[in-house]
């Protein structure tokens, strides 16, 4: 019981509504201290002090009197100090008590029991021997932390002898201080109840769209992409509310697109398996004794064959470089020789639909650091994409633009322009904007290893639609 208790208030206390309603009542809880603070040590402090210098200011007139004269002279001396209030004790140089007054009247010596309850405690403060050194003192009375009056104390002479008058005073303002307190404790409990209820109704009003952003990711995390948060807020949970929304829409496009890429990766994986197997029973059975008809059949089969590894390998080469497995392999090249290399690679491809391949560089070298077999990938990739979405035969300009310490690399293929809100995307993994009008489908991620291996390389690159031509570019430096 007591494990599943501290269970529960641990949870508790890791909830973000109770974090936020414990960091509200903190300021609250802190203002009612202080209130209290102010109150004992200043305000009725100072309702003291206040009194203190009141009684001191009516004793001014009698204050010489008392400092030069032998106060047994004049009894009514004594009588019109009591006066003031309270009580007023003559007390001897031991300590005993003399005389008493209590406002004005002189009580007899069988009432001082039922008055004080030693008639020798004052003799015990310490402030009494401040007396004894013939110096006046006040003394601010306390019982149980709380201020019930005053004494103000004196040396005298009475009938020649030294003695020490000595003024109590019960505080007028006790009744004040005492209602103060008690409506000091109705106002702390009712600040903190309603503070408390207060920072717990905010506190699940702030917290309420941020569960609702969660519940939105859990979905998310859970493949549903039918719900958001859809939050109508101008503030910082509104733009985080807006991020989610955003995030849901990307993720639902990425599963539609990753649903389309896989089966499309199985269409075109299956049909060149299929003409393998089928090529391969037709030399067992049939072609087998025919040379050119063989040769024709096994060159389709290698053809076919080579097609599904490069497939392949742009799968794996994608996984490699996202996973961060993959490391560039720098060292001076000249640009022109990649280039080259790639164009002499693809014109059997080109040729077969008539397309040209058309290179416009200088005759100067163009000597980079880059990593050759990445680059020649990024060549490969280029052209093959120009080739898959050109029209029959139609020419391909492949140009290489030297600058101050870098060189222009474009590739521009004639077609319909790619739309502008599909140019930033079609680098994306298993964006195909530009393969759905070409010659074949494709895997749809040769654009996307070209944009990651240019940034590994910190090349910029992009795409321009110009006068008829979709022009892919970066530059290399």
């Amino acid at each position: 019981m007591k494990k599943q208790m501290k269970i529960r208030l641990s949870a508790l206390k890791n909830r973000m509504v109770f974090r936020l309603w414990a960091f509200m009542m903190i300021p609250v809880m802190f203002g009612i201290g202080f209130m209290w603070v102010v109150q004992i040590f200043l305000f009725e402090q100072n309702y003291a002090n206040a009194a203190v210098n009141e009684a001191l200011d009516r004793l001014s007139p009698v204050m010489e009197d008392l400092r030069t004269r032998d106060i047994g002279e004049d009894e009514k001396l004594l009588s019109f100090i009591s006066h003031i209030g309270g009580e007023l004790l003559l007390v001897s140089e031991d300590g005993t008590l003399i005389k008493m007054y209590s406002s004005g009247h002189l009580v007899q010596p069988q009432e001082w029991e039922r008055k004080l309850d030693d008639p020798e405690m004052t003799r015990q403060k310490p402030d009494f021997r401040e007396l004894l050194a013939g110096r006046p003192y006040r003394h601010i009375e306390r019982m149980h932390g709380k201020i019930i009056g005053y004494e103000l104390g004196f040396p005298v002479t009475c009938n020649g002898e030294h003695n020490y008058l000595i003024l109590r005073n019960a505080l007028m303002t006790r009744t004040v201080l005492n209602l103060n307190r008690s409506q000091l404790i109705i106002l702390s409990i009712l600040l903190t109840g309603i503070a408390s209820v207060l920072a717990a109704v905010l506190s699940r009003q702030f917290s309420r769209p941020i569960f609702q952003i969660k519940r939105a990711v859990d979905k998310l995390t859970e493949n549903d992409f039918s719900i958001g948060p859809d939050l109508e807020r101008q503030d910082e949970l509104g733009q985080l509310s807006q991020s989610v929304g955003k995030l849901r829409l990307a993720l639902q496009r990425l599963d539609v697109l990753r649903r389309e890429v896989i089966a499309n990766v199985s269409h075109e994986l299956r049909s060149p398996l299929a003409l393998i197997t089928g090529y391969a029973e037709m030399v067992r059975d049939i072609t087998w004794k025919d040379d050119e008809m063989r040769n024709e059949n096994l060159n389709l089969i290698i053809s076919e064959s080579n097609r599904m590894s490069e497939m392949v390998n742009d799968i794996l080469d994608y996984s490699q470089f996202s996973a961060g497995y993959s490391k560039l392999k720098k060292d001076w090249y000249d640009l022109r020789d990649i280039v080259n290399a790639e164009l002499t690679r693809c014109h059997q491809a080109a040729a077969e639909h008539g397309i040209t391949l058309t290179l416009e560089a200088p005759d100067a070298p163009l000597n980079f650091e880059v990593d050759s077999l990445k680059m020649s990938q990024v060549m490969r990739n280029l052209l093959n994409n120009a080739i898959n979405h050109s029209p029959e035969n139609q020419e391909i300009f492949i140009r290489l633009i030297p600058k101050e310490n870098n060189c222009l690399v474009e590739v521009a293929n004639p077609g319909a322009p790619i739309p502008e809100e599909d140019r930033a995307i079609i680098w994306e993994r298993y964006q195909r904007s530009q393969h759905q009008s070409g010659r074949r489908l494709g895997t749809g991620i040769g654009l996307s290893i070209v944009s990651t291996i240019l940034k590994a390389h910190d090349m910029p690159y992009g795409v321009d639609c110009k006068d008829g031509y979709n022009i892919f570019w970066f530059i290399c430096r």
